[in-house]
Parts: structure tokens; sequence; C-alpha cells
């Protein structure tokens, strides 16, 4: 197994933001499950991806109910200081919910010879998926862990994995804690 973290949305705007109420306790109550992921693959050399909205300020996604955050090249589109992030981390922009769509991440780690995308971050039923299904449909094996994401509500963030805890697809998609990642990892 060649791994590589994705952290997705986990963004001063989407956590600290004044929009961020509904967001903020989920998202910050990960951060050390998250950071202990991210400590080991700095220690192990497994490449680290923040996978981060970067919209425009006229942005076609805010012609519905979202408001307008993360706008491209402000600070709100950048990680959360709590977090890891170090220097050779990856900084992934990305203007819709997917870290794949319309990003070069599916080359950057075919380059780098990753097999399996294990993702973390927010919202869980939003980006999280939507980052997880393009992973496998780029035929990636691909871990969501469940400890590391979030949703604005602990129900959500259920709801969208107990869809996919026993899946067809499994194991090339699976839903695991942290804890039997690393022992998987062994």
């Amino acid at each position: 197994m060649k791994p590589a973290i994705l952290v997705v949305d986990m963004l001063n705007d989407n956590v600290h933001g004044k929009s961020a109420s509904i967001m903020r306790e989920q998202a910050l109550a990960i951060v050390p499950a998250i950071n202990i992921l991210l400590d080991h693959a700095h220690n192990v050399g497994w490449p680290a991806f923040f996978a981060a909205d970067s919209f425009l300020e006229q942005d076609f996604i805010f012609k519905g109910r979202m408001k307008p955050h993360a706008i491209r090249g402000t600070r709100g589109a950048m990680p959360i200081p709590e977090l890891h992030f170090r220097e050779r981390d990856h900084y992934l922009p990305k203007r819709r919910f997917s870290a794949f769509f319309k990003t070069d991440l599916d080359q950057t780690l075919r380059t780098m010879n990753i097999d399996t995308v294990v993702v973390t971050g927010i919202a869980t039923n939003f980006c999280v998926l939507a980052t997880a299904f393009d992973a496998v449909c780029n035929d990636f094996n691909t871990v969501i862990l469940e400890d590391c994401c979030a949703a604005a509500k602990p129900e959500w963030h259920e709801a969208a994995l107990s869809c996919y805890r026993k899946n067809a697809l499994e194991p090339l998609f699976r839903i695991m804690k942290s804890a039997d990642f690393f022992s998987h990892e062994k």
C-alpha cells in the first residue's frame, strides 16, 4: 500500500468564518485525529494534500443558498492553523466538491505511484464523499476515516457513512476508524 492523505476543506472560512458556526464544533473535534494521521504521514513519507475550496466571488455555486466563502487568494481559503500543515504538503485549490474535479490530483497521485487515497475533512455528506467516489472512479483504493471526518450535524455524518460501511466495492472502497487503518498498514 502506498497511500496519500487528503484533508478536505478544513479551511479558515469553513471552520472559523462568520457563517461557519454550524460546522465549527464538529470540525474542530476531528483536528486531533487528523493531526495524528498527518504526523504519521510526515514521519513515514506519505504525501499529504490539503484540498481547499477556492471559489471566485461571483461563482456559480453561490447562486444557491450557499454564501460566498473561501474566496481564491484570501486567508479564508487556507487550511486552519490548528492542523499540522507542513511546507512540503500539497495545497490543492478546487472549485467544486471533489478534489479530483478539474484539478491535477489524479495525475499527481499517479506520478507519485500512489495506489490508496485516504480521505479526511469536512463535510462528510458533500465534499468528503464526492472526493472519495472520484478517487474510486479514478482507480484508487479509497478509505474514508470516519473519525477524521465531520458534517455539520453528527447524524448527517453517520447517515452518509452508514450507506457505505459494507458495500459492494470493498475492499476497494472502505469506511474505517483511523486506528483500524493504522493496524492495516502493518
